[in-house]
């Protein structure tokens, strides 16, 4: 009985992963498990991790927003670089449910390094 309650627990936890990596959606519970001091250290840094991306990710469109409406030259530059930062949140976050499906640990180049100096910083 022992190992079932360890699976079921194993695999409840990666749902919750799994939550926290959807795109956009998995801001708030990001934040909820921050906010509370006794959620697990892997929980913590991929809550850091889905807040940095999805910070950069809002912080990339309010500064390319603007830029679309003034000029007439430039709109479709700067809307083909806001689609492609949409696109790229929504792989990078894809991804991240992919290592999670196969167990692995969750780590993207520079950005997690980000993530625990400066979100792990203020929260």
């Amino acid at each position: 009985m022992r190992n079932t309650e360890k699976l079921e627990n194993s695999e409840i936890k990666r749902l919750q992963l799994f939550l926290l990596v959807t795109p956009i959606l998995g801001l708030f519970p990001a934040i909820w498990i921050l906010s509370r001091q006794n959620s697990s250290p892997q929980h913590r840094a991929v809550s850091k991790l889905v807040i940095t991306l999805t910070m950069m990710w809002i912080l990339g469109n309010i500064l390319l927003q603007p830029g679309t409406e003034v000029g007439e030259s430039g709109t479709i530059t700067l809307l083909l670089i806001n689609s492609l930062l949409t696109t790229s949140y929504f792989i990078i976050s894809f991804g991240l449910m992919v290592r999670i499906w196969k167990k692995q640990p969750l780590w993207l180049p520079g950005i997690s390094r980000i993530a625990e100096k400066v979100v792990g910083k203020h929260l």
